[in-house]
């Protein structure tokens, strides 16, 4: 039986945002449902967060519930096919060329940006 140290040493994503409302900062670990800490700064949001996900670990096992197991980079090949409308592909064919890169880097750059809004 996997024990509290297997799950505590497994590279959960962490996610980490300030509180506009309170102050400080929320984390919280997506991979374990309701897992969730605070702290005035990062680094107290940081060892907050370790000690929250080691109770979490703790009283999922206790309670015999299902640990989800983080996902690895390995999973995934970086790549994924996408259709889009002639005109769009033409739009940013044409944004790419303007800019002087590949069409490839630009929706890379694209999807970067977006992504970082997200979760920033």
């Amino acid at each position: 039986m996997k024990g509290i140290d297997y799950y505590m040493n497994l590279p959960y994503r962490l996610e980490i945002l300030p509180d506009p409302d309170e102050g400080g900062f929320v984390v919280r670990y997506p991979d374990l449902p309701g897992c969730i800490s605070v702290g005035d700064t990062m680094n107290d949001a940081l060892l907050n967060a370790e000690d929250a996900k080691g109770a979490w670990i703790a009283a999922a096992l206790e309670d015999g519930i299902s640990i989800t197991e983080p996902n690895s980079l390995d999973d995934y090949s970086g790549q994924f096919k996408l259709r889009i409308p002639k005109s769009l592909h033409r739009s940013l064919a044409e944004h790419a060329k303007a800019e002087g890169t590949s069409m490839n880097q630009y929706c890379l750059y694209l999807l970067s940006k977006h992504d970082a809004l997200k979760t920033g």
